[in-house]
């Protein structure tokens, strides 16, 4: 068996709702697949003597989930005050509308179209709900929208799917673009660098106590699959579909339409850089 400690990040065990930290509580969604791992991570934020909370990504249009949420809220005696999103898809927003009417709550995202109520979020925003200090981190990449949040007093940051708890992510073309998200790795790894971050509260798999490695490793992960895929085309691999094929042998066959959108912003990456 495989020791926690020496896979990429330090993995906590398994995935499983309950506390992660001091002020970081996971609700597990029922939404397990090939691309969403064990299922989206549901956070409740909140702190210890505060009777407010905030949760970040509602997650799917999941009826018990969402109920769910709120119970495991409530039984630790917090009232839901505010939603946040750190993107988009539907894993992790598509139940934020029917969250917020449960909760009566407004939704905070950095995309207008996802937002109920006036204010949005961008980088440089604090929220402090109850005492709770949030830092937004705009992070790009997965998608255009990517946020992730930094939890000060907690040494943590919640990353939504620009960091995963076991795996690589995908960058989501045409939406994310693959510069934006080198861009933003290195600003997470300054982040654990500059501000002590030490700890990953991620959109889908177990919590990472070591975030620094984390992020290393996906840094280095890109930087070696960016160089397979530009063999590949000097190989007279042309086509995403002929570059998948090719550079993602090893990888299951369902994730291949996932991974094409990562060849395609690759490609993308390698023609602006002049590298192909």
């Amino acid at each position: 068996m495989t020791d926690a400690s020496t896979l990429p990040g330090q993995p906590r065990g398994g995935v499983h709702s309950g506390p992660a930290t001091p002020r970081a509580v996971n609700v597990l969604a029922p939404n397990a697949s090939a691309m969403t791992l064990d299922g989206t991570n549901t956070w409740i934020l909140s702190e210890p003597e505060s009777e407010l909370a905030v949760v970040v990504d509602p997650g799917p249009l999941d009826e018990g989930h969402l109920r769910n949420v709120i119970d495991t809220a409530e039984k630790s005696g917090k009232r839901v005050a505010l939603t946040l999103l750190t993107h988009g898809h539907p894993d992790h927003a598509e139940g934020a509308a029917r969250f917020a009417e449960l909760t009566r709550t407004k939704v905070r995202a950095l995309d207008p179209a996802l937002r109920l109520g006036d204010e949005g979020l961008a980088a440089g925003n604090v929220v402090d709900v109850g005492g709770l200090e949030l830092r937004v981190v705009p992070t790009p990449g997965h998608t255009a929208d990517s946020l992730c949040f930094h939890l000060p007093a907690d040494q943590a940051v919640l990353t939504g799917d620009t960091i995963l708890g076991r795996g690589t992510t995908v960058v989501a073309h045409p939406d994310g673009r693959l510069g934006d998200y080198l861009d933003s790795l290195r600003r997470l790894r300054s982040l654990t660098v500059d501000d002590g971050v030490h700890t990953v509260l991620p959109g889908h798999g177990p919590v990472l106590e070591d975030a620094q490695g984390a992020v290393e490793f996906y840094l280095a992960h890109r930087a070696h699959r960016l160089a397979q895929v530009e063999t590949a085309v000097e190989n007279g691999y042309r086509t995403p579909q002929e570059v998948v094929e090719h550079v993602y042998a090893d990888v299951d066959r369902s994730l291949w339409p996932a991974a094409e959108l990562s060849v395609r912003a690759q490609l993308d990456y390698l023609t602006e850089h002049g590298l192909i």
